[in-house]
């Protein structure tokens, strides 16, 4: 008779604490109305033209998938795993309830699971259990199982179990099986096999503990069980079975967050415009986009296969030259005993900013800076944790290089590869942006400047160091110290000889070269000095890889272009943004074909010709190094008829930099960069269209006048032959330059120049009979 009352007493409690929970006074349940507008955080993802994923922007790191795309081997091993009844319940699961009670209650049976359907998970995961002291468990369970009746009157089983898939957390941050399946496979959840969909699964009962990337043998083992629970559940044969047990833990792994991922510097990139534009724009229900939970889609003009290019390059070859430039300077600070450096750097610092941000007087700061702590610091060889103090750490990262890469469509202005630096983790500042000295890149708008202004290309510069008075005495000197001789612009360019670019500029006038360097996109201020000619003004890359863009194309104006849609997570376009090149003609197409030949020569015969020397580019193409004062700066632009692409390389303070021009040109520093991504896409068939296209060849009138030797030692004029060779005047540099500005006398010295035609060869016994016949006349 007791058992009798103590078993109604209990089911009275019971139905009278359900009460109080489906009333709500334990908290609101919610009701079929909110559960009906069920919507997950979804990351906002961006893609590359051919779809594949480069980043995304979330608070929680998902990607919805509908059940139509998550493999069958997903849901089987879900179902074997987590709710063996799954299709046999309403959501809640009676007989496994009573299963847990008589395990954990009454045997003690730890082992025994905690009974909780999908349905009643999914409830969990969506709204987080509260605290009710000694209740807590029966509350909170009763809770969960009033929404899992309502959401399985709701949705049908596959939408649940979709719905689960979509909300539940995996190992590192990652949430529902799109994302983890990308992640650890590099895969869709549609392509997941039998042994990679139970390894994803196994990871649901800890996903830390089971990380397959961190606990490798732990997750094997769980992976195992899994698979035996299919085998139990009629799932898969035991043949199956013993031979997905036997397979390795062979993951493709592959992280794509904000900050990591093919393209995170494009991803800051686009980050302002696309927060503006959710600002600015308002969905169905009346309340304005959100970059970080929406799931939108964003189209750009990016090539996959080419931003990998690139960020092999980049990791490449700044690793190498970061590791010559530690040998270089060994245990010696590229600073020397200059502390305003450092100093500089800690003001830099993200650390600084935030204490001074604070109003930490400098005193406090100093001691912050001067205390050690743990940090995380950026390796090429693979990153570090230390101890240090965070001067310590300034005095680190002021030793390592930077770098910024971009390759260009010159037609349309479509960006097809962007990196901003080393490392977006620790190098959040796009150097594409960065304005730096640019050196001899900038040759090419000075020579093309005194094309526009009526300078013949078949005009020689004499070799000389000069004083310009007027600019306080200054005076250029070339790289090797060399100033003997005559250079054609042609033979300059390629030898990138500072004396005559600067007469160049003085002769195109400084003011048409600083014009024409705006209309071309230069925004930087350029100085109106000479100096000028050889790269002293501040400019970007983004800016200098237009303007080798324009001269490509002809001398129309380029503007960069890589946003093309943004798309609602069903897919449905919210804008398509055009690619709207201005029609802006800045400088003669034939000018330009010229100056693409004379660029030709940098690679074939010049400064650049390691770029078919070391990276085996055989294809039609021109480009121009740079670097300037102390090799703070190395810069080269390298050109294919079809893409551009550029690099600088430098330290993050212009005092750091190499000590010799033999290791610290752009010949030397940028250029690898450039000639690693070309290498890798000229070789691949998927780009044989730029392998084997052809500039614009400038007019046969212009071949000619191009025609001519680069570089003469002297120049003659006066008597021809034998005795002017004995007895000609020779003529100074300064008459020369004078007299090679018309026209008419430029094209008579080159019919000068031409040998004389040979006179016909005739055997010497008709000589000598002419000989005798002229003796009897």
């Amino acid at each position: 008779m007791f058992f009798i009352k103590a078993g109604i007493a209990f089911l009275l409690l019971a139905f009278l604490l359900f009460l109080i929970v489906y009333v709500g006074f334990t908290g609101t349940v919610p009701s079929t109305e909110e559960l009906q507008k069920i919507k997950n955080p979804e990351a906002t993802e961006v893609f590359a033209s051919d779809g594949k994923l480069l980043g995304r922007f979330y608070i929680e790191n998902r990607s919805n998938v509908s059940f139509d795309h998550i493999s069958p081997n997903v849901i089987n091993a879900l179902i074997a795993t987590e709710d063996s009844r799954f299709y046999h319940h309403r959501g809640i699961d009676e007989i496994a309830l009573i299963r847990v009670f008589v395990k954990s209650v009454l045997m003690q049976d730890r082992s025994s699971g905690g009974g909780s359907t999908l349905s009643q998970q999914i409830a969990k995961n969506l709204f987080p259990r509260k605290s009710f002291g000694p209740l807590t468990m029966p509350v909170n369970k009763l809770r969960e199982s009033i929404i899992a009746y309502r959401l399985e009157k709701l949705y049908s089983k596959d939408e649940i179990l979709a719905l689960y898939l979509n909300t539940v957390p995996f190992a590192e941050n990652t949430f529902g099986i799109g994302v983890a399946s990308e992640r650890f496979f590099s895969k869709p959840p549609s392509k997941l096999k039998i042994h990679e969909a139970a390894t994803l699964v196994g990871m649901l009962k800890a996903n830390n503990s089971f990380n397959p990337r961190k606990n490798p043998e732990r997750s094997l083992d769980r992976r195992n069980v899994v698979i035996e629970q299919m085998l139990k559940n009629n799932y898969i044969s035991v043949g199956e079975a013993k031979l997905y047990k036997a397979e390795p833990m062979d993951l493709t792994y592959n992280l794509i967050t904000y900050n990591e991922g093919p393209a995170p510097y494009l991803m800051e990139k686009l980050r302002p415009f696309l927060q503006t534009w959710c600002d600015d724009h308002f969905k169905e229900d009346q309340t304005t986009y959100n970059l970080y939970t929406d799931g939108l889609k964003i189209r750009t003009t990016i090539d996959f296969d080419m931003q990998l290019a690139a960020e092999n390059a980049v990791s490449e070859q700044m690793k190498n030259i970061q590791n010559l430039f530690d040998e270089h300077w060994g245990k010696n600070k590229p600073w020397g005993n200059d502390q305003s450096v450092v100093y500089r750097g800690m003001k830099r610092s993200e650390r600084y900013r935030e204490l001074k941000k604070k109003g930490v007087p400098e005193d406090q700061i100093s001691k912050i800076f001067n205390t050690p702590t743990s940090v995380s610091l950026f390796n090429w060889n693979g990153n570090k944790q230390l101890e240090m103090t965070p001067m310590d750490s300034i005095q680190y990262y002021l030793k390592i290089l930077n770098t910024g890469f971009m390759a260009m469509d010159p037609f349309s202005g479509e960006l097809k590869a962007y990196i901003g630096g080393n490392d977006f983790r620790y190098f959040k500042y796009d150097h594409t942006k960065s304005k730096r000295q640019v050196g001899s890149t900038f040759k090419p708008i000075v020579y093309l400047a005194a094309l526009e202004a009526g300078i013949s290309p078949d005009t020689y510069f004499a070799n000389e160091k000069k004083v310009y008075e007027d600019y306080n005495n200054w005076s250029p000197e070339n790289s090797h110290d060399d100033y003997t001789g005559f250079y054609s612009m042609e033979g300059a360019l390629a030898k990138s000889i500072n004396t005559i670019a600067v007469e160049v500029l003085m002769q195109a006038g400084i003011s048409n070269v600083v014009d024409l360097a705006k209309r071309m996109g230069i925004d930087s201020e350029l100085p109106e000095y000479p100096s000028l000619a050889l790269g002293s003004a501040s400019v970007s890359l983004e800016e200098m890889v237009c303007v080798y863009s324009e001269i490509i194309n002809g001398g129309r104006k380029v503007t960069p272009y890589y946003l093309k849609a943004i798309e609602s997570n069903s897919g449905q376009v919210l804008e398509e943004f055009q690619n709207n090149q201005p029609e802006e003609q800045i400088a003669q197409t034939e000018n330009c074909r010229i100056i693409t030949q004379m660029l030709k020569s940098v690679v074939n015969d010049g400064t650049g010709s390691t770029i078919r020397s070391v990276w085996g580019i055989d294809s039609d193409f021109a480009g121009k190094t740079g670097t300037t004062q102390d090799q703070a700066d190395g810069w080269f632009i390298g050109m294919t008829p079809t893409l551009v692409a550029g690099a600088w390389v430098g330290g993050e303070d212009p005092s750091i930099h190499f000590r010799t021009l033999g290791t610290g040109a752009g010949g030397h520093t940028a250029l690898p960069i450039v000639g690693h991504f070309y290498s890798q896409i000229l070789h691949n068939s998927k780009y044989q269209n730029l392998r084997f296209k052809n500039f614009e060849s400038p007019s046969e009138e212009s071949l000619a006048l191009l025609d001519i030797p680069p570089y003469r030692e002297v120049i003659e004029v006066g008597l021809k032959g034998f005795f002017h060779d004995l007895f000609g005047k020779k003529e100074t540099k300064k008459d020369y330059e004078l007299k090679m500005q018309d026209k008419s006398t430029r094209e008579q010295a080159k019919e000068d120049e031409k040998p004389a035609a040979e006179p016909e060869k005739k055997p010497f016994w008709q000589s000598m009979k002419e000989i005798f016949k002229k003796k009897s006349k």
